[in-house]
């Protein structure tokens, strides 16, 4: 069955101040919280992102949780992307775009970074934080998609994570 029922909550941050973080400038765009079903975990080591987000999760939740609908489904990341490919759609490809997300994960602490470096594809988690925009000094950014609707460039979350709880 379903292991994760809610959809993302999602609300204006409590504190919209900037704020440094290894020599990068955060921007709260919302504070954001989840419970999902971890459906895919890459570790990103050469990239210029994996300063801030070693880890990057494609997360689950609603029907995409359900090991029932799943099952046909195989999921793959690379170069910050998630793919997915089925034979059987189990349920509209809307429902897969909107439930289901790759997420750029930035541990706040490195006790953080511990929980997140053992998470497993299967487990449940509980994650809350901030959606950000990040920038550096040299003109790059790096902005969180604000929408669990979207596909495509772009429409991955950039979290600033602050507490994690798994089963």
């Amino acid at each position: 069955g379903v292991l994760a029922p809610n959809a993302p909550l999602q609300v204006a941050p409590a504190d919209p101040a900037e704020f440094e973080f290894k020599g990068y400038t955060f921007k709260p765009l919302a504070d954001f919280s989840i419970q999902a079903r971890v459906l895919g975990r890459e570790r990103y080591r050469s990239d210029r992102e994996s300063n801030l987000a070693p880890i990057d999760l494609i997360l689950g939740w609603g029907r995409m949780s359900d090991s029932g609908v799943l099952a046909p489904f195989t999921f793959s990341q690379s170069g910050r992307w998630f793919r997915y490919k089925t034979n059987q759609w189990t349920i509209p490809k809307s429902e897969v775009i909107q439930h289901s997300a790759n997420m750029h994960i930035i541990p706040s602490t490195a006790e953080l970074e511990s929980k997140l470096n053992a998470i497993v594809v299967g487990q449940v988690i509980n994650l809350e934080g901030s959606l950000v925009h990040v920038k550096a000094q040299d003109g790059w950014q790096w902005k969180s998609s604000m929408t669990r609707k979207d596909s495509g460039a772009g429409s991955c979350e950039v979290i600033w994570l602050r507490s994690l709880e798994t089963d």
